[in-house]
């Protein structure tokens, strides 16, 4: 219910707003799913005439791909729709769990975002805020961190941490903290939590 949360907000700070971006977003892509599925229902059942958009929605569903009406208001995705699904129900459990506590959740999913770069423009936002820097000469900065997503308790002082990306062609090396050559049948290696932060352009260190 956006009107709920909106009335809970006391100060639609970047990240809050990012938040509400991505469930109006959320609802939009849900409200669709319902009403398709409640409409192909009516159809099997006999009460509605079967019609082009309901033969094209089973024909999708029937050989494990995401119906057109979905993806057009969803996320890039080559998954199966019963993969789809489970992925989908992942995203609204994060932004279930951030619209109830209104606290950014301490490492964001940030794949499984509508838009990631906003989130990416909110950190920017926040410490142009506190530092009083203009937005126009900000820039962000990446460093992964060595403690486990499951041992991360709290947001950083400063930034954000973010999880959910994979390597192609090459991998994250743990012991010398770089990246390194892939391994043999590893194409999409996970990549660990990362902090991203916000700073001027002559302060990023290259």
């Amino acid at each position: 219910d956006m009107l709920t949360i909106n009335e809970r907000i006391p100060e639609k700070t970047p990240y809050l707003v990012v938040m509400l971006q991505e469930c109006e977003r959320m609802n939009g892509l849900l409200f669709e799913i319902h009403r398709s599925l409640s409409e192909l229902k009516l159809g099997l059942q006999g009460a509605l005439n079967i019609s082009e958009a309901m033969e094209s929605l089973t024909n999708a569903l029937f050989v494990d791909r995401v119906p057109g009406t979905w993806t057009s208001l969803a996320y890039p995705s080559l998954k199966g729709v019963g993969l789809w699904f489970a992925n989908l129900l992942a995203r609204v459990d994060q932004l279930a769990k951030w619209s109830t506590s209104l606290q950014t959740p301490v490492s964001v999913w940030i794949s499984g975002m509508f838009n990631p770069m906003a989130f990416l423009t909110a950190v920017m936002q926040v410490t142009a805020r506190q530092f009083g820097f203009p937005l126009d000469n900000m820039t962000l900065q990446t460093d992964i961190i060595r403690t486990p997503l499951t041992e991360i308790t709290t947001m950083p002082d400063q930034g954000a941490f973010v999880h959910g990306m994979f390597l192609e062609g090459a991998r994250w090396d743990e012991e010398e903290g770089v990246l390194a050559d892939q391994l043999l049948k590893q194409l999409h290696p996970a990549l660990r939590v990362m902090h991203v932060t916000a700073l001027a352009i002559d302060q990023k260190i290259s």
